[in-house]
């Protein structure tokens, strides 16, 4: 055998361990309603963090396997069965209460870690949010229960508005939670509620013209991953058509909306980050209760038009202007 095809054979050999412990790596499964845009990723980044708080770091001890619907819930179910397929170790299963349910339905025996801002016994994900039962447990947060506030929020900010516009996805499982839950709060404030549809980016523009053409309006964009996505893109919207709005996550106002009231996404992310590690090292999702992040964070653009606000009858303005 000549030299160089020994070396070759000893070369290949020495590869193989290392192959091997590659593949006996556990994997995780990341599966997100969200894009895989840079807000996404910034939510994964801080998934990846939580998970190593509890000493599992991707290409070191574990490997993650990302999935994206990108706003289209419809999405779901095939990529849940994929990463089921692939026989995970856990799946994360962020972005709201339709992943969980895709993921849910996908398997009965791989721990599952959700996100979501709806009440999931009522979704029907556990059984209890202190002993879930089954495979499945994870993190809620505040921003579906706090929307009546927003809304009075909204009130405060822009009192001459009388017609409150509701943006909605109509694919989202929460889409008729979300509206009943403002029509009472509407009614208290002689406010009246107008939903609009939408089904993909592609009908911001015509959800914005009729938005336009209402006398005395503002708009409140509904918890739904294609708003989410696309916060930066929705609120160059309203801007352009000088439509005072409001949303639950910091990143719509920074990105130009009047102002947004709710909880974090990032910290939501890390809890979950935190459970698929706790799952690794041997706890049973049963065992652990469902996480409630309770911080509300409100923000808003530094000066939001005059004919906006009124500073008068807005007992926040002086926050919310600074």
């Amino acid at each position: 055998m000549r030299r160089r095809e020994v070396i070759r054979l000893l070369g290949g050999a020495a590869a193989w361990p290392m192959a091997a412990r590659a593949q006996a790596l556990p994997t995780v499964g990341f599966l997100s309603s969200y894009s895989p845009n840079a807000f996404g990723q910034h939510l994964l980044a801080t998934f990846r963090a939580g998970l190593s708080e509890t000493g599992h770091v991707e290409g070191r001890n574990i490997a993650i396997e990302a999935r994206w619907a990108d706003g289209h819930y419809d999405r779901l179910p095939a990529l849940a069965a994929d990463l089921v397929r692939r026989q995970v170790a856990v799946i994360a299963a962020t972005a709201g209460t339709a992943t969980a349910l895709a993921a849910k339905a996908a398997t009965a025996t791989i721990p599952i870690v959700f996100q979501t801002a709806a009440d999931p016994v009522a979704a029907g994900l556990v059984v209890s949010l202190n002993r879930p039962g089954g495979n499945i447990t994870g993190v809620t947060s505040l921003n579906t229960v706090v929307a009546p506030k927003r809304l009075e929020l909204l009130h405060e900010l822009v009192p001459r508005a009388t017609t409150i516009a509701l943006l909605v996805s109509p694919g989202n499982p929460n889409t008729t939670d979300q509206p009943a839950a403002l029509h009472a709060a509407a009614r208290a404030l002689g406010l009246q509620i107008r939903v609009l549809p939408v089904d993909t980016d592609r009908d911001f523009e015509s959800a914005f013209a009729t938005l336009a053409q209402m006398q005395d309006r503002a708009l409140m964009i509904s918890i739904d991953a294609l708003f989410i996505s696309r916060s930066e893109q929705l609120a160059t919207l309203a801007l352009r058509h000088a439509v005072p709005a409001v949303y639950s996550f910091r990143e719509f106002a920074a990105a130009g909306g009047l102002a947004s009231y709710g909880g974090s996404l990032t910290e939501s992310h890390r809890h979950v980050g935190i459970y698929v590690g706790r799952i690794l090292k041997g706890d049973k999702p049963a065992n652990l209760p469902v996480q409630q992040v309770t911080k509300v964070k409100l923000s808003s653009i530094s000066r939001p038009p005059r004919s906006w606000v009124s500073p008068s009858r807005c007992r926040c303005s002086a926050a919310l202007t600074r």
